[in-house]
């Protein structure tokens, strides 16, 4: 079943939670989510500062969204965050996992604090987030009138989740176990009508990612791996993520979807990293 929506507005009505919201890949999902009329909250782990000028901006546009702080890496804390967002929006309806962390070394010198930190970040915090949201799509069911399931989760991942580069250990151990997850997860959830997929983005321009694409050199290097012939950028992967937890999405679960320009076709897109 498909719920129609006015004016083209397909998350009219729905509250979305996004993990890592502050900046980025996270800050362009939260804007997209807000374009197609969510009410959204912004998560942020300790500088509130960037959340709450996102939520700002939002306003300014002519939406709803609010900041939140929380480690997701803390299951007190997550748990928290979730009551937060449900006392303030009413409820949950979409969760956006894409609070991540990296830890890039050579194996050698990855310290062991070093690496538990970024699987508890990357892959732990997903769990944590998307356990607690399951358990409020559980509990609240089914809203025709504002969705034909009961939630919609997504786990932000990497185009690089089936292959990985030398100094990239605990990246590679927290993306692939996140792709698992996430179908684990999907599996389990279906028979509550709660659809979980995966977006796999590729190169997007980010401050996180600038001495890939800041100078004309890296720039051209980057560019012959992309078959699309172009760097992504934050709304490629906001548009991909309102598809997926909008009710046009409704029969699709359990895919993870590459927003890449085609980078993963090629064989020797991880070369240099």
């Amino acid at each position: 079943m498909t719920i129609p929506h006015s004016n083209g507005v397909v998350l009219a009505g729905q509250r979305a939670l996004v993990t890592g919201a502050g900046s980025g890949i996270g800050a362009g999902i939260a804007q997209a989510l807000a374009r197609a009329g969510a009410k959204v909250a912004l998560n942020y782990q300790s500088d509130p500062g960037p959340s709450e000028l996102l939520a700002a901006q939002i306003g300014v546009a002519g939406g709803e969204a609010f900041s939140v702080q929380a480690d997701v890496a803390q299951e007190d804390q997550v748990k928290g965050m979730f009551e937060q967002v449900a006392d303030r929006l009413g409820g949950v309806d979409i969760l956006i996992c894409n609070a991540w962390l990296r830890c890039d070394a050579p194996l050698q010198a990855l310290a062991l604090d070093d690496w538990d930190l970024g699987l508890r970040v990357n892959l732990t915090g997903q769990f944590l987030c998307a356990r607690e949201a399951i358990g409020f799509f559980v509990r609240q069911g089914v809203l025709p009138e504002v969705s034909a399931s009961a939630g919609k989760i997504l786990c932000i991942a990497s185009a690089q989740d089936r292959a990985s580069w030398a100094g990239d250990a605990s990246g590679a151990a927290s993306r692939g176990g996140v792709c698992m997850l996430m179908q684990a997860m999907a599996r389990e959830a279906a028979a509550y009508r709660v659809r979980v997929n995966g977006i796999a983005p590729g190169a997007i321009r980010t401050a996180d990612n600038r001495a890939a694409w800041d100078t004309p050199t890296a720039e051209t290097a980057l560019l012959e791996r992309i078959p699309y012939g172009r760097m992504g950028v934050a709304e490629d992967v906001g548009r991909a993520a309102v598809w997926l937890a909008s009710d046009d999405a409704d029969y699709v679960t359990g895919v993870t979807l590459r927003v890449d320009g085609g980078m993963s076709l090629n064989a020797g897109h991880l070369e240099g990293g």
